[in-house]
């Protein structure tokens, strides 16, 4: 058997699976709020009521924001800021009692979907996560890619490729820079882009809604989001050429990008020809968990 847990601002969330990928039992709780001991005992806890209801010890993976620094073996870049600076992994493992196995959770996204989602059979998966931020996961012939920096994959913090004058030098973003794809792509980026065009509040959701409505003002904001959805997609292409995007978080709920990206990749695409295939995500809010169980 084995235990994923997927650790969000709000929630953790376990999972037990058998080999097969058959689940058994799932499990949330609130996460606790901003309180380093209390996370973890939490994770521990939910390893426990699981590894009782499997009836015996299973392996254990457990997805989080951010990485751990291959220098210091520290938590970094993880926006639940009470786990920054600390040594999660090892942390973990003295209140379980064991080696565990951790991921960002956008990489166990993709290693989710490319075992038994959207991206199975391919050789090689990107993993995209669009959401209240923007992130992603490689996955080459089912190993996953963790690189000597634990960056592999951070698409959202590029520059945004091929800016437009109004475009520039683009929204601040957390990480200190400007431009940021995350600024652009995300669920909050596309409603401060509508606020700045038309002074109006609305959130992506209702901004997409609206736009299908005919609003002039929304159909154009989507229209610029599924441009820089395109532009930045492709800079992946010419890099990792990969045989299948696939697309995760709230914004992948967006029926129009399947549509509209696969239109406008061989305009930026180097060689105009695109046989990479963007698909949307099989197991939803469940694949970051999932791809938690399958690290081990």
């Amino acid at each position: 058997m084995r235990i994923g847990i997927d650790v969000g601002g709000t929630k953790i969330e376990g999972i037990l699976i058998d080999d097969d990928g058959g689940e058994q039992v799932r499990r949330r709780i609130p996460t606790p709020a901003g309180d380093y001991g209390a996370i973890v005992a939490a994770i521990a806890g939910l390893v426990e009521e699981l590894e009782m209801l499997a009836g015996g010890e299973a392996t254990v993976g457990i997805g989080h924001p951010g990485a751990i620094s291959p220098v210091t073996g520290l938590l970094k870049n993880s926006n639940s800021t009470a786990l920054n600076g600390r040594p999660f992994d090892r942390d973990l493992e003295a209140a379980i009692g064991r080696p565990v196995a951790l991921a960002n959770d956008a990489d166990c996204f993709a290693l989710s979907e490319a075992t038994d989602g959207a991206g199975e059979g391919f050789g090689t998966v990107f993993g995209v996560i669009i959401g209240t931020g923007v992130g992603g996961g490689i996955v080459v012939n089912g190993a996953l890619v963790r690189g000597p920096n634990a960056i592999a994959g951070e698409w959202g913090h590029n520059p945004l490729p091929w800016p437009e004058g109004d475009e520039r030098p683009g929204p601040a973003c957390y990480c200190g820079k400007h431009g940021c794809i995350e600024t652009f792509l995300s669920g909050p980026g596309m409603a401060r882009d509508f606020a700045r065009q038309t002074g109006r509040e609305l959130t992506s959701r209702q901004i997409v809604e609206a736009a299908r409505q005919g609003d002039p003002d929304a159909a154009a904001a989507l229209e610029r989001y599924l441009d820089r959805a395109a532009r930045s997609l492709a800079t992946i292409i010419d890099v990792l050429d990969p045989h299948v995007v696939v697309l995760g978080g709230g914004m992948s709920n967006i029926d129009e990008l399947y549509t509209s990206i696969p239109e406008r990749l061989p305009s930026w695409v180097f060689g105009g020809e695109v046989r990479t295939e963007i698909r949307r995500n099989v197991h939803g809010d469940s694949s970051g968990v999932r791809g938690a169980a399958w690290l081990p």
